[in-house]
């Protein structure tokens, strides 16, 4: 079977604090986009022999991959091995805050529980989900946007009825997000830079990350500033810990234009894709 693995952006990341167990404490939104991976996932039945595949030849495919993760986690909860194929079929960019691998894990773990029968309940596989990545939950929920809380694990769907058209622009560098949260207590802010929450209608855009990002990556405070000098932008972020910063515009025609612009003012090695919220 084949399935729809979207991306995310973060429409707003609060940083609490650090935690105990390492974690830091946050409070965020996660809204799903129309922008997605392809998973194709075959049970293939008895036997223990798995093969992940993937159309990014960087992407790594060992235990390592998320995907794969979570197909070893689905397959302890169940206990017993069976043999299986993967194929991811990529459109996100890896280190790029949008959730790629997050969502591939989540999505291998609702398609290997369908494959099977459905022997797990979502409850199951969201508590299977977070012991693979903060992020995997919300991609458990067949919702458009979700909150999380705790390290990002602990979710509930939200009600979103915006229909937003973005601009997604990704630098040709990923950010590993264990450095961000680490830099984060000591950051401090960059002189000129808008970091303050900005009031829209789905609420306020924040993005407490941007601060020891912003520090260490100059390109995205400046191209944070770029976006917001133009009209028809309504709000610019950075997605997670980056290194994607996105642009809300009033239309999908104006996200278009500020894509073309974007292209020129990054230059060719950047990332640049418009999509919309998922409806």
């Amino acid at each position: 079977m084949t399935f729809h693995s979207p991306a995310k952006i973060n429409l707003w990341l609060r940083v609490l604090g650090k935690r105990p167990d390492g974690f830091h404490e946050v409070e965020t939104r996660l809204c799903r986009l129309a922008l997605g991976d392809l998973v194709e996932v075959e049970h293939r039945g008895t036997g223990t022999a798995v093969s992940l595949t993937c159309s990014e030849p960087t992407v790594p495919l060992d235990e390592s991959n998320l995907a794969m993760k979570a197909l070893r986690a689905f397959e302890g909860r169940m206990g017993r091995p069976s043999s299986w194929r993967i194929h991811l079929e990529k459109k996100i960019p890896a280190g790029a805050g949008l959730g790629g691998g997050s969502g591939n894990a989540a999505t291998v773990l609702k398609a290997c529980n369908e494959l099977t029968g459905n022997p797990l309940s979502l409850e199951q596989l969201i508590e299977l989900g977070a012991q693979i990545g903060s992020d995997v939950p919300c991609f458990l929920l067949d919702t458009p946007a979700a909150d999380g809380s705790g390290r990002g694990e602990q979710v509930t769907p939200a009600e979103f009825p915006w229909h937003l058209p973005l601009v997604l622009i990704k630098p040709p560098f990923p950010i590993p997000t264990p450095w961000a949260y680490k830099r984060w207590a000591d950051s401090q802010e960059i002189p000129g830079v808008l970091y303050a929450p900005q009031l829209c209608p789905w609420g306020a855009m924040v993005n407490d990350l941007e601060r020891p990002v912003f520090e260490k990556f100059l390109l995205l405070p400046a191209l944070k500033t770029w976006l917001l000098e133009h009209g028809e932008v309504r709000a610019a972020l950075m997605s997670g810990s980056g290194s994607t910063m996105f642009a809300v515009t009033e239309t999908l025609e104006q996200a278009g234009e500020m894509a073309e612009k974007a292209r020129e003012w990054c230059g060719e090695t950047a990332w640049v894709q418009t999509t919309t919220t998922a409806s």
